[in-house]
């Protein structure tokens, strides 16, 4: 199988965090931070800023990549480009392929089914966003 290259994003407030529930496979019903798949003739910065704007409402500006992380199971291999984003508009609410979208603290993000392998990457990105944060 071919990879495919995606995007997400790590969306911070303060303590809380981004996240959607996935409602299509792979990971349906785990909760994630919001992304997708980069579509053809978009840069992955557009691809990062659409992809949370469809899934949650929110616009925002996109920042420098956090990691990457890959991503192989029964028929899909997907190879993620992780950016750090900073909401800048719209109103939070679940679109397209999220079964729902809201601001977690690490007290929720204790309690919700995450998707594998995201608890690490997301401590990883706060410490890098908190430097990010500190330069704008």
């Amino acid at each position: 199988m071919t990879p495919v290259c995606a995007v997400g994003a790590f969306v911070f407030d303060g303590d809380r965090v981004l996240v959607i529930q996935r409602a299509k496979p792979p990971g349906a019903g785990l909760w994630s931070v919001p992304g997708g798949k980069l579509e053809a003739g978009e840069t992955l910065a557009q691809a990062v800023a659409r992809e949370v704007r469809e899934e949650t409402g929110l616009v925002v500006e996109v920042g420098p990549l956090a990691c990457v992380v890959e991503r192989m199971g029964d028929g899909f291999h997907y190879v993620i480009l992780d950016y750090l984003a900073r909401a800048i508009g719209g109103t939070l609410g679940a679109a397209s392929d999220a079964r729902a979208a809201r601001w977690a603290t690490p007290d929720d993000l204790a309690q919700l089914p995450l998707t594998e392998g995201l608890a690490p990457i997301l401590a990883r990105a706060r410490a890098t966003h908190a430097a990010w944060s500190a330069s704008h």
